[in-house]
């Protein structure tokens, strides 16, 4: 079985919606990646840290996932990343309202041994020295790095972001994030840029209207599924990241054909994620209803043209 390793924050969120608001509840990059990474016959291990206020059952939920949690760092004493977010009424926009970096603040990654030889690596965004100290510790190279990050460490981190981008295969950002990082407004001419920065291939995130593949010449574009109802945006594009590695993990072929896949089942899954508060709707998804999706994504995109 293919290995995936997955590195990001195991947090706490709490979230306000024009649906309704939540107190304390499961969440970070690298616990979306790993319940949507879960959907896929992949060995799948998060490098994290969490405080001693961390629950157990949620623990005991990642490992009911078949996610491995050895990497996963218990500081005693310490607490748990914390952030909290207002989302407006169109859900494309919010206002972080809390960022606690608590036990994050010096967090030194450790990749387990059985994960060091990981396939796939799936960098969740974090600060870029951290990205690159788990790289750092890798003792074979990878097959495929993804790595996901923030207009935040563009802001704070830039030098250190452009040398972790030079190391990987594939990034994936959302379009406001390719635009500043380019310094291009056109997605194109961004993806371009980025292109020479390192990544072979550029994943650019668009919500609700779904997202684009770029490698070198070609472009793939994967709509998002129209959806009755979004209640809660948070944790989609890092569902979308977990699908997506997750499936080209168990899949062992990297070509660019093989990435529309990828992105289509990250849409697919990332579809679910909003539906409910946080990690709610993932903690209890099953296999017949990805599927089903599946096949409206299928019909939602295939069709047959005449051409003279």
């Amino acid at each position: 079985m293919n290995k995936l390793l997955i590195v990001g924050t195991v947090a706490f969120d709490a979230i306000e919606t024009p649906f309704g608001k939540t107190d304390k509840i499961l969440g970070g990059a690298a616990t979306y990646i790993g319940l949507s990474a879960s959907h896929f016959n992949v060995k799948s291990g998060i490098v994290s840290v969490v405080g001693e206020d961390f629950p157990q059952e949620y623990l005991d939920l990642l490992t009911a996932k078949n996610i491995d949690i050895s990497g996963i760092e218990i500081v005693k004493g310490g607490k748990t990343f914390f952030w909290s977010g207002k989302y407006h009424n169109d859900l494309n926009s919010r206002d972080t309202l809390a960022t606690e970096l608590n036990v994050l603040a010096d967090f030194n990654p450790v990749v387990p041994q059985d994960f060091k030889n990981a396939d796939v690596v799936m960098l969740g965004n974090l600060h870029p020295l951290v990205q690159s100290s788990v790289l750092n510790q890798m003792t074979t190279t990878p097959k495929l790095v993804v790595l996901d990050t923030m207009n935040f460490w563009m802001d704070c981190a830039l030098p250190e972001l452009l040398d972790i981008i030079k190391r990987i295969d594939v990034i994936t950002i959302n379009d406001e994030e390719a635009r500043q990082l380019s310094g291009e407004y056109s997605l194109v001419k961004a993806a371009a840029k980025i292109h020479t920065m390192g990544p072979k291939y550029v994943v650019i995130k668009k919500g609700e209207h779904g997202a684009l593949l770029f490698h070198n010449e070609k472009v793939f574009f994967a709509p998002a599924l129209p959806l009755e109802e979004v209640f809660d945006p948070t944790g989609a594009g890092d569902t979308f990241a977990g699908g997506f590695s997750g499936y080209i993990a168990q899949s062992e072929n990297i070509s660019f054909d093989n990435m529309k896949n990828g992105i289509i089942h990250g849409s697919n899954l990332a579809s679910f994620c909003v539906e409910k508060f946080g990690t709610e709707r993932m903690e209890t998804l099953q296999k017949e209803e990805v599927q089903e999706r599946l096949k409206q994504f299928k019909a939602l995109t295939q069709f047959d043209i005449e051409l003279s």
